[in-house]
């Protein structure tokens, strides 16, 4: 994913309160590639609704 690996992301996100850091939280209110970036990291992180779920079902893991 090109945000995983973008400098101009990792400059905002070391220094938030620089004008890069405010331009990027800019851009990533109408960034398509933001999006389905944040959407990507969604769906690599388990969701405990689920693990509860399976637990209740028997399930375990």
């Amino acid at each position: 994913m090109p945000c995983a690996e973008c400098k101009w992301r990792a400059q905002a996100q070391r220094k938030p309160n620089s004008m890069l850091g405010r331009l990027w939280r800019w851009h990533t209110g109408w960034c398509p590639g933001w999006r389905r970036y944040q959407a990507h990291l969604a769906s690599q992180t388990p969701d405990p609704s689920r693990a509860a779920e399976r637990e209740r079902q028997g399930g375990g893991g």
